[in-house]
């Protein structure tokens, strides 16, 4: 069977080939057009000057009818060109992201940056070199949001992780339908806004335009003033001041409604938008799936009458496209001769009174959608790595050859935490891999909640919520040290440990603002703290002193380590995690790798 690698590099062999050819014949088809319309407008006017008008009229007409077919196939072919290249350039993507490329992709989702969330920033799930920017690939606003949701809010019941899993691992193995459903929300060029003002305005509906007196007034006052008008033209027995009075009552009622104007205006401005979610939802309801999560998504997308969300939206969609040339000047008469705004209305507030209230599911339907596409991803890039298993309360975590999913040289370790060894304390000498190890555990724990795989060969974990204290700076703007904004994160998990006991937390060189006697003397009072509180966690140190506390915690603390050797007079590390107290220091030697000369009696 072909792997990832083998089968993109196929599809996207075949989709260069089809945007070459697609490319020819849009130039063919422009270059047709161009000849077309010289020639027949040559011809027209050589069989004018010959006194041959008949056979020229006739030859005007079908250049203008042909000329009109070539620019309708012209647009069809460019539409398609642009559609097989979006998916070229999906695949051209999937490639990079094998080869360890993705830090170059543009959405780095850098706008869901939050200092103040519990573990986001220390496990580097947003910004530069992120999860997100490794494995996003939604486009719409919501897309993206939901996404970022199942990274940062993790669901409170594992069987909703266990059937966000089943969807995963259908959409991975659909990867030509999963990249058809991306590559229409990939096909516009500007970027998709938040939908929240246009599901809003399709909630409420204005009764007033779907009143029956209304309605027939719209339609038969125009039908009214046409018909005076015609008559005024073909008989002298009708007052020019009949269609004069009707055209004159119909500006009056156009203009009189501003707030209509605004609503029209609004439904146009996602006029895009519209578009891409109708196709994306007729993509999904087209297709049959078998996982509870998605067949429980297609339920959600039909009206009371049992029509298609997509059907639906395509109907919206028309109406955007009649609303499109309301703001041309040339169309204002035919505007106030057909009240075309007040038609418009009536078939929007009709719309909104049956549809309006579902569209704010079908737009999230295509979020969820999304989210799951590109969680998929890691399932097809990586089918080593084990669907984590959600298992009952307060079992704690077993990973067993666990790496870090974004490191391509990434090492393998085992871990175990229960409530028999509820805290690993870990030491080992600067760069020897105990920051690596825990952001590690702390980013395959975030896609374990999500519902995608990790980057392990075996993975169990109970439902604990995550919080860590890591990477603490200075908040100069609210004058806070990094010692004290370090204080507030750790009095926010401590916190959090009295009102639940499903907590598990990730400390790097806790108190490292302040003396060594004071940071030792804290950080034993706190990871005790946290153990009598049953709370589960990690807290990688270089106060070996803190070793004592598997002896005093009768084991309930773990003493683990990193090591390091020296060859050829150069430092080395394995990065294996060992148990038991670090035995090896490395700061002078490093030092004097600086540059910095040092006594070595001192």
């Amino acid at each position: 069977m072909e792997g990832p690698k083998e089968q993109y590099e196929k599809r996207k062999t075949y989709y260069a080939r089809r945007v070459k050819k697609l490319i020819q014949t849009v130039n063919r088809l422009s270059n047709a057009r161009l000849a077309l319309f010289i020639a027949g407008c040559a011809l027209a006017v050589f069989l004018y000057m010959t006194q041959r008008s008949s056979l020229g009229q006739g030859i005007l007409l079908f250049t203008v009818v042909s000329f009109a077919a070539l620019v309708f196939w012209h647009q069809k072919f460019r539409t398609k060109q642009n559609y097989i290249q979006v998916l070229y350039d999906i695949y051209d993507q999937a490639l990079k992201r094998l080869a360890g490329e993705w830090k170059a992709f543009p959405d780095t989702g850098e706008d869901f940056k939050d200092p103040a969330h519990p573990y986001s920033e220390d496990l580097d799930l947003f910004g530069s070199s992120s999860l997100f920017q490794w494995i996003n690939t939604a486009k719409t606003y919501r897309g993206r949001e939901k996404l970022k949701e199942w990274l940062t809010e993790p669901p409170v019941d594992g069987r909703a992780i266990q059937k966000r899993q089943e969807a995963i691992k259908e959409l991975a193995l659909n990867l030509a339908w999963r990249h058809r459903f991306m590559a229409e929300a990939g096909t516009t060029k500007r970027p998709l806004n938040s939908p929240t003002r246009i599901i809003e305005w399709a909630k409420t509906y204005d009764a007033i335009y779907l009143r029956p007196g209304i309605v027939i007034l719209a339609r038969a006052l125009p039908m009214i003033t046409l018909t005076f008008l015609v008559l005024y033209f073909v008989t002298s027995r009708v007052s020019f001041w009949y269609p004069l009075t009707g055209f004159l009552i119909q500006t009056i009622i156009l203009f009189a409604g501003k707030q209509r104007g605004n609503a029209l205006e609004a439904v146009y401005a996602y006029k895009d938008s519209i578009n891409i979610y109708e196709k994306m939802l007729e993509r999904f309801e087209k297709r049959t799936f078998k996982s509870d999560y998605l067949q429980d998504l297609k339920k959600g997308l039909y009206d009371r009458d049992g029509k298609a969300a997509f059907e639906q939206i395509r109907k919206l969609s028309g109406l955007a496209e009649l609303i499109s040339n309301r703001g041309n000047a040339m169309f204002l008469v035919i505007n106030i001769f057909t009240l075309w705004d007040i038609q418009c209305m009536i078939a929007l507030e009709a719309w909104k009174e049956k549809s309006g209230r579902s569209l704010g599911r079908w737009v999230d339907t295509v979020a969820e959608l999304e989210g799951l596409a590109s969680l998929a991803i890691i399932h097809f890039d990586h089918p080593e790595w084990a669907l984590p298993e959600i298992v009952s309360e307060n079992s704690g975590i077993v990973a067993v050859n666990m790496g870090h999913p974004l490191l391509a040289n990434s090492t393998f370790n085992d871990l175990s935490i229960d409530k028999h060894s509820s805290i690993l304390l870990i030491t080992g000498s600067n760069m020897s891999g105990k920051s690596t190890l825990l952001r590690t555990l702390g980013i395959n724990l975030v896609l374990a909640y999500a519902g995608a795989p990790v980057c392990t060969q075996r993975f169990s974990c109970s439902m604990l919520r995550i919080y860590t204290c890591m990477r603490v700076s200075d908040n100069l703007g609210e004058n806070i040290s990094s010692f004290y904004a370090e204080l507030l994160r750790i009095k926010e998990i401590v916190s959090a440990t009295k009102t639940e006991r499903k907590i598990f937390f990730l400390l790097d060189e806790i108190f490292k603002g302040t003396n060594s006697q004071d940071r030792h003397a804290g950080a034993k009072v706190l990871i005790r703290q946290l153990s009598k509180a049953g709370a589960m966690g990690m807290v990688s140190t270089h106060d070996l002193e803190l070793g004592d506390l598997e002896r005093e915690s009768e084991r309930r603390i773990r003493n683990y380590h990193f090591r390091e050797f020296y060859k050829n007079d150069e430092i080395h590390f394995d990065y294996k995690l060992r148990p038991g107290i670090s035995t090896t220091r490395n700061a002078m030697y490093l030092i004097k790798m600086a540059g910095i000369d040092v006594d070595e009696t001192f």
